[in-house]
């Protein structure tokens, strides 16, 4: 298991971090419960969040996953096993983003009080807003570590140029550097990262941990048609990769899985955890069998001629 290169922290991450975006959306709070009672029975320790979770859902307004994660957290009185990570800056239903100064500081308090928590292990930019100086996210940041309520701070989401003029500028202004990237990363979803953000997370040495890791579900094999896709929560993720390029890739996911009897699931996480500058993969469950596949992806390994398969099949 690679570690995330925090300086003098002791943070650490699991081999898969848990996405904690179902809760609140696909589980109810037993179901979340009981999903994350598992999690940390197999041995995950790493849960990911953010305050936007999941205000998508009718009838919610953002804070639902981090108040499943406060409750479960506060009556198993486990805070010490987990590593915690959630994000600020996403559009709360206000029409914009938002990664100013005052507004981390007011916001950080939201999710410290739903996470029933003092400190936040991670803390992530989630979204840039475009428009705020880096130097101004980076002293909200520096004053939350200070006083103890964020450990180290990572970035997701943001555009190469964005993320390189923040890390000169905590090298430069002795303000906080991001520890860990949060890319969307995954056998569908290739070229960007590689190309554009890849190269900068290994010159700045930052952790890197992809969201999407099963491509919305479609790297599991369940959707194979449009009808499929029918009753799913996930349609509008992953239509678009119902196409040649993806039904290939399921094809060499099929035979590998097939040959190490595991599923589906298993090989797309495994293709990211050998990968070398991924640190941990994100993935949700809502299963036990789910669970099963992090277990699977954690004590198999790929050969060097699967992963070539895989990854000239998933080429951009």
């Amino acid at each position: 298991m690679k570690s995330l290169q925090l300086g003098t922290s002791n943070l650490k991450a699991s081999p898969i971090i848990f996405g904690g975006n179902v809760f609140g959306w696909t589980l109810d709070e037993k179901e979340s419960f009981r999903i994350l009672d598992e999690m940390l029975d197999r041995g995950i320790t790493m849960i990911d969040t953010a305050d936007v979770y999941s205000r998508w859902v009718d009838g919610n307004e953002g804070g639902e996953s981090e108040r499943v994660i406060g409750k479960w957290l506060k009556e198993r009185k486990n805070r010490d096993k987990i590593t915690l990570a959630t994000k600020v800056g996403a559009d709360m239903g206000k029409g914009s983003r938002n990664i100013s100064k005052n507004y981390i500081l007011d916001k950080v308090e939201d999710s410290l009080k739903r996470l029933q928590t003092d400190y936040i292990d991670l803390y992530f930019t989630h979204w840039d807003d475009d428009k705020t100086p880096v130097e101004e996210t980076l002293e909200a940041y520096q004053q939350l570590i200070k006083e103890g309520k964020v450990r180290v701070i990572g970035a997701s989401n943001l555009s190469a140029n964005r993320l390189k003029e923040s890390l000169d500028a905590s090298a430069e202004k002795n303000l906080p550097k991001y520890q860990v990237f949060q890319p969307e990363y995954n056998l569908m979803s290739r070229k960007q990262f590689e190309e554009d953000l890849a190269p900068l997370c290994k010159t700045y040495e930052l952790g890197v941990t992809p969201y999407f890791s099963l491509a919305s579900g479609f790297l599991t094999g369940k959707y194979r048609s449009e009808k499929d896709m029918e009753d799913s929560s996930r349609k509008g993720f992953v239509k678009d990769y119902l196409n040649r390029r993806g039904l290939e890739i399921l094809n060499v996911l099929d035979q590998i899985s097939e040959e190490h009897q595991v599923d589906n699931a298993a090989v797309a996480l495994r293709w990211l955890m050998q990968k070398d500058i991924v640190t941990a993969p994100i993935a949700s469950a809502t299963k036990s069998k789910h669970l099963a596949n992090f277990t699977e992806a954690i004590e198999m390994k790929l050969s060097f001629e699967e992963m070539g398969k895989l990854d000239e099949v998933s080429k951009m």
